[in-house]
């Protein structure tokens, strides 16, 4: 067996994931002066959804209402979203905005006037109330963030360390005697991507903010290391999670065989764009009174059908030909990109397909951000607030992560307590294979390869009883495989993902057999 020293990193806060959710969390959380460990499993920033988003943040038009907004939240989640997490959203997400983004973090917003700020309209929403910095409203929004983070000497970042499991009382202690306490989360194992070991990240509060689950999908809009390893974490550990079938599949991801997971925003349908068929007709007016604006599942399954009636693998969007916005100006991000794959915006439509995009269920939390296990918080993506219900509407997700990232950073500074002493030499040390087997990548790329298969063809945008069955089957299959895969080899992130990801396809799958009804983005053929 080889010998490891063990690591034990102590903080009055662990967030997992380097996202808008964690970031806002910590960045409020160290202005109470608490310790705070960051971790992320990329090497920079750039691994977190929140980078990639392109659309904007909700925030609150012209001439628009409170009531309108919650009414277009409820029914794009097809009214069962929790009323509560939905008029938190709307009470508080115009003032975290003005606070923090605007005051503090000075995000760039654009402007129709130099006094004035440009909304823009995407489908679901009844008013023009997206903010954005033209089409890479994320990336602006994690840089600063991560700037400002940088600024605090109370916060430490470890990039390229992959969570494995949550810690967890009394499951990881040694003493016999901690079977008599409430079960807590005490921190997690981290594998330091480099040397491969596996360190003790140990605080009186973890909070997840790991992102969702698109990447086990053949088709995503999420970068790859999106595999759902905190849904796995959590329920590992006993937190408990909900509605995991209401996967959200976005209707336009570019389709070109080199691009890779590169998002159309819906904004661009904002802005006029329309979509078509191969050979140029409009489609959408058969699917939905509100056509090419229509809530996000409904345009996704209207692209799925016109595939299958046209034998195409694609659709086309048009926004040459129907909108008056400089493309350019508005698309910059978009318009460079699909220029380096050939395609001109301005002057010709883009092929796109549907692609996983955001899982609307999660760790289920309250109204504080708080799990059924407790010390444990989940906030963005990983969490359930219950903001979404069925489905989401677009650009909601970078406003809930900001404003659950206040709300726990708040809860703890008014309740936070200590964790029981004793910790050092009292938690079990990662246990290492005595003799590690090594690891082949074809295998890990193979059993991928069948996961985001299985999870495209029968989990994905239409589900029937019999192509869930299959889907359960296999993956069970595999998960035997894999789980003494996973024992016998040394640790790698690859392998850790894989477990994750596998985990996470199996609770999508069991959560989708068990649900016959169709609501927004689960829908039961049979």
């Amino acid at each position: 067996m080889t010998k490891r020293v063990e690591e034990e990193i102590y903080s009055d806060l662990l967030v997992i994931g380097e996202g808008i959710a964690g970031g806002i969390a910590a960045l409020e959380a160290a202005r109470q002066g608490f310790e705070i460990n960051i971790v992320a499993k990329s090497p920079g920033i750039e691994g977190s959804n929140t980078f990639w988003a392109q659309g904007g943040i909700v925030s609150f038009g012209q001439d628009d209402q409170p009531e309108l907004l919650k009414e277009d939240i409820l029914k794009a989640g097809d009214y069962v979203n929790s009323p509560e997490a939905v008029d938190l959203l709307v009470a508080e997400g115009k003032k975290a905005i003005d606070r923090i983004l605007i005051n503090e973090l000075k995000i760039p917003f654009a402007r129709s006037s130099p006094d004035k700020l440009d909304y823009a309209l995407e489908g679901g929403h009844s008013r023009r109330r997206i903010l954005h910095v033209a089409d890479a409203t994320g990336r602006t929004i994690a840089t600063a963030l991560y700037n400002r983070l940088k600024d605090f000497p109370n916060i430490h970042f470890y990039f390229d360390h992959t969570a494995v499991d949550l810690l967890t009382s009394p499951h990881h202690f040694l003493d016999p005697l901690a079977a008599y306490r409430e079960p807590s989360c005490l921190g997690a194992y981290v594998l330091d991507n480099k040397s491969r070991r596996v360190k003790k990240f140990i605080a009186a509060y973890t909070i997840l903010a790991t992102g969702g689950c698109g990447a086990i999908f053949e088709f995503t809009s999420n970068p790859k290391t999106a595999i759902g390893s905190g849904y796995a974490m959590a329920q590992r550990a006993g937190a408990r999670i909900v509605n995991m079938e209401y996967i959200q599949f976005h209707p336009t991801a570019l389709y070109h065989r080199e691009a890779d997971n590169f998002l159309i925003s819906e904004s661009v349908r904002g802005e006029g764009a329309r979509l078509k068929t191969r050979d140029g007709r409009t489609f959408m007016e058969k699917y939905s009174p509100l056509r090419d604006l229509a809530p996000r599942d409904e345009v996704t399954r209207a692209i799925y059908q016109e595939m299958i009636n046209t034998n195409s693998n694609f659709v086309l969007l048009d926004l040459a030909g129907h909108t008056r916005v400089d493309i350019k100006k508005r698309f910059p991000y978009i318009y460079r990109t699909c220029l380096g794959y050939g395609i001109d915006i301005t002057r010709q439509p883009i092929p796109v397909v549907p692609a996983a995009h955001f899982c609307c269920g999660g760790v289920l939390v309250d109204t504080c951000g708080r799990s059924s296990l407790p010390r444990l918080f989940a906030v963005g993506e990983v969490a359930c607030t219950g903001l979404h219900g069925a489905n989401r509407l677009a650009s909601t997700s970078l406003l809930e992560g900001l404003v659950w990232g206040i709300i726990v950073a708040r809860y703890l500074a008014e309740h936070f307590e200590p964790a029981l002493s004793g910790y050092p030499g009292h938690i079990r040390s990662w246990r290492y294979p005595e003799q590690e087997e090594p690891i082949d990548p074809a295998l890990i790329y193979q059993d991928w390869a069948t996961i985001r298969s299985t999870m495209w063809n029968y989990a994905g945008i239409i589900r029937t009883a019999k192509r869930l069955e299959r889907a359960r089957a296999d993956l069970e299959y595999l998960k035997h495989r894999v789980d003494k895969f996973y024992q016998e080899a040394p640790m790698d992130p690859q392998l850790v993902e894989l477990r994750h990801g596998l985990q996470v396809a199996l609770m999508i799958t069991l959560a989708a057999l068990a649900n016959p009804e169709s609501r927004g983005a689960h829908f039961r053929l049979d």
